[in-house]
């Protein structure tokens, strides 16, 4: 049974560890530069050691502000606008091909929303591919604030929102700095990867609403991407979804529909980030039900996709955490150690294929 966004106490689609003494000076290079690593041999799709370059997790950062720097980037506004522009044009700076998606989406109170699905193409010629795709747009209400006089108010999506597209910024940026040639990197020969940017994921039924907060008010920009892909006859090897992966405190459970319609997929990451030194980020314990963007690219695309999203059991205000669709989703809680625990598992991932 899938989970509404919501739950009974309003939340919607329901720290680190340090390397081991055996590997310090890793522990060191990964944690506080952007070098690149040596590759090493893999089992089963996962390298045995830590592969492909460090994530900047600094970088990342930057990428999560510049997004805030806008504003709120909830559907219709100036805000929204120009922050896609600039989401395109960093893509397209780092040597992807980026094409759009435009379509106007009815929203469950009726309203016509100008979305704008973004797809940024590494090796477009490739047809073996990997799918890395996140939410860019903002919740337009902080309807889950603990004061009810901002239940109205936009919210400002540091974490849910800007922080997942930050990182497949960082991650496209760093294909694009490791040489065509190079024996680090296999990618360049063998495989592609597409970053999709989706549109009008958070214009669900707010809770202040007496409509049905029904699921399919959710995530419309990957539906209507699912249904209608950017290329005909598109497919990938797999997907993973970033949901709000930079928060404090945060940790990712293995979600249920995400074990339900790619468990070897949540068992590659999982161990990616056990390889790379993060497993306290990543609980082998299994989450709950979410309806999330992940849901269309597996039913309908028929792409088997994950979400690394993250799973506070114990947060009263929320279970993803205490700034979940409230004014306090600033870059004040953006925590570097988040993205960089995030970001270097799926470097693992994408250096381990």
């Amino acid at each position: 049974m899938i989970t509404r966004r919501y739950h009974h106490n309003g939340v919607k689609r329901t720290v680190a560890r340090v390397f081991s003494f055996i590997i310090p000076l890793f522990s060191f290079l990964l944690l506080t530069s952007c070098s690149l690593r040596k590759q090493a041999a893999n089992t089963d799709n996962v390298a045995l050691q830590p592969v492909g370059p460090a994530f900047c997790a600094d970088s990342a950062f930057a990428f999560c502000e510049k997004q805030c720097d806008f504003g709120p980037r909830t559907m219709n506004s100036q805000a929204h606008e120009d922050c896609g522009l600039w989401i395109m044009q960093k893509f397209s700076s780092y040597g992807l091909q980026v094409t759009t998606q435009h379509a106007l989406l009815k929203g469950y109170d009726g309203t016509m929303l100008r979305a704008t699905n973004i797809i940024a193409s590494y090796r477009p010629e490739l047809s073996d591919r990997i799918l890395l795709c996140a939410h860019w747009d903002s919740r337009p209400w902080a309807d889950n604030d603990p004061d009810e006089a901002n239940w109205h108010q936009p919210v400002m999506a540091a974490n849910d929102g800007a922080s997942g597209v930050a990182v497949m910024l960082e991650i496209a940026r760093l294909l694009n700095t490791v040489p065509a040639d190079s024996s680090l990197f296999t990618l360049h020969s063998s495989l592609g990867v597409d970053f999709i940017c989706f549109d009008a994921e958070d214009w669900g039924t707010p809770q202040w609403d007496d409509s049905p907060s029904y699921s399919d008010t959710w995530a419309l920009g990957a539906q209507y991407w699912a249904a209608n892909p950017h290329v005909d006859g598109y497919s990938a090897r797999y997907g993973i979804l970033l949901d709000m992966v930079g928060g404090e405190g945060a940790q990712f459970y293995q979600e249920q529909q995400s074990l339900s319609y790619a468990r070897s997929v949540v068992d590659k990451v999982w161990r990616s980030a056990q390889t790379v030194g993060f497993g306290s980020y990543f609980p082998k314990k299994e989450g709950v039900s979410i309806t999330d963007d992940h849901v269309p690219v597996n039913r309908v695309a028929k792409i088997p996709c994950v979400d690394i999203i993250p799973y506070y059991p114990d947060c009263q205000q929320s279970s993803f955490g205490p700034t979940w669709h409230t004014v306090n989703d600033d870059m004040a809680h953006i925590d570097r150690n988040t993205l960089q625990a995030v970001g270097q598992t799926l470097i693992q991932v994408l250096f381990s294929e």
